[in-house]
């Protein structure tokens, strides 16, 4: 997604996972990423989107409200639509950000996440003396009488 661009939360995805956000990508490509990990930079994808939105609606309200530029070209209309556009891209901003925010406060600390457990099944080589040897199924076994 947006891989390449930054966002206000790369600071604090850093400082929690301890990498760079590129090198966080990298780690979630793995197979033993977190999924911790893979929401969070799903999250900070979506946000990374979202504020490029916002600056591109500022951007051109900025441009299109320049001293230099001819009245004449100024659209109510265009404006409005701006405003409508801006205020649903910083509600989406802020709904990642207090997204990821919880998300990362949330997380257990980076040395107790979860990892997908690895199980290795062990076998016993060992070979028992003679004496030691299983006693016959019904070994010791009382028979019933017989009336």
């Amino acid at each position: 997604m947006s891989r390449d661009k930054a966002s206000t939360m790369d600071p604090d995805l850093q400082k929690v996972f301890g990498n760079p956000v590129p090198e966080l990508y990298e780690a979630a490509a793995g197979h033993d990423a977190s999924p911790e990990l893979a929401r969070a930079l799903e999250l900070r994808s979506f946000l990374a989107l979202t504020e490029e939105q916002v600056a591109r609606v500022r951007d051109r309200v900025h441009a299109d409200m320049d001293p230099e530029r001819d009245m004449g070209e100024l659209s109510a209309d265009k404006l409005r639509f701006d405003a409508q556009w801006l205020e649903a891209a910083l509600e989406a901003r802020d709904g990642y950000r207090a997204a990821l925010g919880e998300l990362l406060r949330t997380m257990p600390p980076p040395a107790k996440q979860t990892r997908p457990a690895r199980t290795v099944q062990l076998r016993a080589t060992a070979t028992l003396p003679p004496s030691a040897a299983p006693a016959p199924q019904r070994a010791g076994a009382a028979r019933a009488r017989r009336p």
